[in-house]
Parts: C-alpha cells; sequence; structure tokens
C-alpha cells in the first residue's frame, strides 16, 4: 500500500493503550504513606502523571522528604507488576483501532522499558509495536521537555511536523506541542473522570480532543485531509 502523505502516529503507554494510571498511582499513594508522606489521589494524578521515573525520585526527595532508593523502586515496581498481572486492561477499542491503523507508528513513554514491553504484552499489544518502543530512560529530560517525542521521530525518520501524538497527561501534552507535533488528547481512561483533570487538559488546547478509540481513525484521516495528504479511504 502506498502510505506516501501519511503522519506518524506516536501513542503513550498508560493511559492510552493500556488503562494502568488508576493502579500506578494507588501503589504510589501507599509507597508514601508508608513511608510516613500524605498524598491524596488527585495531587498524585496532578503531580505525577505521565512524568518519568526520574522526576518522581526528584519531587520524592525534595517535596516529600522521601528518598526514593533501590529498596523503595523496587518494592513499588513488585507491588506494581503484581497488580498489573492481575488486573491489568488494555483501553476500550485500542486493539481494532490498531488494527485498521495502516500508517507508521509507535510508543514513546515516561515508563521504563520493562515495564512498557510488560504491560503491552500482557494485554495482547505488543505485537503491534515491538520494536519500535522508546522510553524516556533514552533521552537526556523527560516530558514535558520534547526530548522524547523528537527521539522518536528521528528514529522512525520522520520531521515532527509530520507526527501525530496520542497523549492523556498534561505533561505529554506540553511535550508534543513543545517538539512541533499536532497532539491528540484522549480523554477516554479510567482515571479520566475527573473535573480538575479535563479542566487541565483543554487549558492546553490540543488539537484534537476524544474519548472512544473508535474515533481514532476517522480523527487522524481528517487530520491528514486538512494538512493536503492523500483522500481518505473509505470507511471500513
Amino acid at each position: 500500500m502506498d502510505r506516501s502523505g501519511t503522519p506518524l502516529v506516536i501513542f503513550d503507554c498508560d493511559g492510552v493503550l493500556v488503562d494502568s494510571e488508576p493502579l500506578s498511582i494507588r501503589v504510589l499513594i501507599d509507597a508514601v504513606r508508608a513511608h510516613g508522606g500524605e498524598l491524596d489521589e488527585a495531587e498524585a494524578y496532578h503531580r505525577f502523571l505521565g512524568r518519568s521515573l526520574a522526576t518522581m525520585v526528584t519531587v520524592l526527595d525534595e517535596d516529600f522528604g522521601i528518598k526514593a532508593d533501590s529498596d523503595f523502586l523496587g518494592k513499588m515496581r513488585h507491588d506494581l507488576y503484581d497488580r498489573f498481572r492481575h488486573g491489568l486492561q488494555a483501553i476500550e477499542g485500542i486493539a481494532d483501532a490498531l488494527d485498521l491503523l495502516d500508517w507508521p507508528h509507535c510508543v514513546a513513554s515516561s515508563s521504563q522499558p520493562e515495564r512498557i514491553r510488560l504491560s503491552l504484552g500482557l494485554t495482547g499489544l505488543i505485537d503491534y509495536f515491538e520494536p519500535h518502543i522508546f522510553s524516556a530512560t533514552m533521552v537526556e529530560n523527560g516530558k514535558p521537555a520534547p526530548d522524547l517525542f523528537l527521539h522518536a521521530a528521528r528514529e522512525m525518520g520522520m520531521q515532527p511536523q509530520d507526527c501525530i501524538v496520542i497523549e492523556d497527561s498534561p505533561a505529554g501534552i506540553l511535550a508534543a506541542k513543545r517538539a512541533g507535533m499536532t497532539v491528540f488528547a484522549f480523554t477516554g481512561g479510567s482515571h479520566a473522570d475527573r473535573d480538575e483533570y479535563r479542566a487541565e487538559i483543554a487549558a492546553l488546547s490540543p488539537d484534537v480532543v476524544f474519548d472512544a478509540m473508535s474515533d481514532l481513525i476517522h480523527l487522524a484521516e481528517q487530520h491528514r485531509q486538512s494538512k493536503g495528504g492523500l483522500p481518505a479511504r473509505p470507511a471500513p
């Protein structure tokens, strides 16, 4: 198939491909409280959603007085992976959308490579992306810096203006905008029903906001046409 004129679609992982954010936030809150800190759900989402491990370690140290050493992180990782193995689900409709997506695509996530591959493996999504999986560990600065998305575009042989980023976090949306990429904000994860979250997303003015993965292909085709790409293919 001729793919000329098609963009690169860059997917975040947590909250976009897999419905992992509530599990991750719960583990983080429990870890902070076990070390004498106080962190409620709203603050946890506001401060940590979409951020890299390095950022989390810094914030815990500077603002909570918690040293996230190897033991702390090892316990968190064990607890999180256990919850993933018992309850992680793919975002509803994502597999069907990926089946229809015949454009180049990849993952660019703040999570570590091991966690990304575990998440995608447990939910049956890994074959859609391997080996095009990029992590914040591969760049100097994590989201909201643009480094990770720019790295993914370079590795995939695309220019930033020819990329569509699918993101759920304010940090990720900022990173995509700073990279000069189109950003689609996905608000269909189970963590996205909070008014504060939706207001924060709206304030960042992403190019598109959508909450059903069944709409992704149609929205992406609309975007391509608006940018002068190839005519949209017939709907399946």
